[in-house]
């Protein structure tokens, strides 16, 4: 009985070591993610940071998709009106990063040629929040 405690003693001591130095190794790696961004706001100061994030990400080796979302369709006005915000999403758009808009949203809002997102669906916004591993709203 006490050599049956000892091995399973030993062997979860083992286990618990190898499953820490994994979970260390994950955390401290800089392996390249997916994140899907959803931008909902309208709020000049919001939007910036979140392709300012966006760009970061990129530069990191990450693959960064974002979908504009309600208010958020709006960021396709609100380049012209700003230009710290139309510097982060053509830099953005420069790195080769694509930016969908609501197909529904945008109508609503009579924008039938958006300037810097592609008309979407809700099944596009479907796939990105599937297939990214980080997904974050704005």
């Amino acid at each position: 009985m006490k050599k049956l405690i000892f091995t399973l003693s030993l062997m979860l001591s083992l286990f618990s070591t190898h499953l820490s130095a994994q979970l260390n190794s994950q955390s401290s790696s800089n392996t390249p993610t997916s994140i899907g961004m959803v931008i909902y706001s309208n709020d000049v100061e919001t939007v910036w940071n979140a392709f300012r994030l966006a760009n970061y990400s990129k530069n990191q080796g990450d693959t960064v998709q974002v979908f504009l979302l309600g208010k958020g369709v709006e960021v396709d006005l609100l380049v012209n009106d700003n230009k710290d915000l139309k510097q982060q999403v053509d830099a953005f758009l420069e790195k080769g990063g694509e930016i969908q808009g609501c197909g529904t949203c945008l109508k609503s809002r009579k924008n039938d040629q958006p300037q810097v997102c592609t008309f979407s669906s809700l099944a596009d916004l479907y796939t990105i929040i599937r297939k990214n591993k980080i997904v974050l709203t704005f």
